[in-house]
């Protein structure tokens, strides 16, 4: 007499890579990244089960190492790995041994970029729920999809001094050796408020047009920002470009995990703390 199948517990079944990809591209489309960029799965068997999942800005050797110590199967991260491309990934070259070491370790790497920064909710939402802005739009809006695009304006529940503002900034986002860098007159209002996670430097017209106040983003250069306060622009405030995309590590996972849990399955999900933004040191001049 044949024995009776057996029976699965869907609720603690694990999904596939596939499955877990899926999902992931459901809600940051690869056809809404920017044409220059690389995203999606970049190494790992869409057959093997997932239970853990790690998140991260960079991927870079240390958070790599910490995946594979925390026995992750997915390491998802929003900087690629390889932003251009490559002929070969020997284990000659430093990015060709993180490929190796992720596949030796059974750790599979997605890549969310660009099309995280467009979806919504995306990596300038996070930003803006870190500093408790309400009624968001995009700042660029795509023209096929209105509700989707690069950056977010919303409002403070009050208007405070760009002096308080800067501070709650600061307060939001996890501490770097470059801290928080602020133009404009500190006594300054500000109620409408401007963000774009990462390098926004290219969208001060947008921001102009939005009648925000403050514009928060990172890697501000010199001139750029010069010439937007001559111009009578919104106060500056300038983060850096890794802590500006980490509070989107939270919701990613988040999302991940009720998706996964409406369809009877689970994983375990991490959000790296380790700063990898590259600058190590800030030093005054003079």
């Amino acid at each position: 007499m044949p024995e009776p199948a057996a029976v699965i517990d869907v609720s603690t079944a694990a999904p596939t890579l596939r499955d877990v990809v899926a999902i992931l591209e459901g809600v940051y489309d690869p056809a809404w990244a920017e044409s220059w960029d690389a995203v999606g799965l970049v190494c790992g068997d869409p057959d093997e089960p997932v239970r853990t999942v790690g998140f991260a800005v960079d991927p870079v050797a240390a958070v790599i190492d910490e995946a594979l110590e925390r026995g992750a199967d997915l390491l998802v991260t929003h900087h690629p790995l390889f932003l251009r491309g490559v002929h070969g990934v020997p284990a000659t070259t430093f990015k060709g041994r993180l490929v190796h070491r992720l596949i030796r370790g059974g750790t599979a790497l997605f890549t969310a970029h660009t099309n995280a920064d467009s979806a919504d909710p995306g990596v300038s939402d996070a930003l803006a729920q870190a500093l408790d802005l309400h009624d968001l739009r995009p700042l660029e809006p795509r023209a096929a999809n209105p509700e989707l695009g690069i950056g977010r304006v919303g409002e403070l529940a009050a208007a405070e001094p760009l002096s308080a503002f800067a501070a709650r900034v600061a307060a939001a986002l996890p501490a770097t050796s470059g801290g928080v860098r602020v133009a404009g007159d500190p006594d300054r209002p500000v109620r409408r408020v401007a963000v774009c996670g990462g390098a926004g430097d290219t969208l001060f017209g947008a921001v102009r047009s939005s009648g925000a106040d403050v514009y928060v983003t990172a890697d501000l250069r010199h001139h750029p920002a010069s010439e937007a306060l001559e111009a009578g622009g919104p106060a500056l405030v300038d983060v850096a470009h890794w802590a500006s995309e980490w509070p989107w590590l939270r919701h990613a996972a988040q999302t991940l995990r009720s998706t996964l849990g409406a369809a009877g399955t689970n994983v375990d999900t991490y959000v790296s703390t380790l700063v990898t933004d590259p600058w190590t040191a800030h030093l005054a001049a003079g």
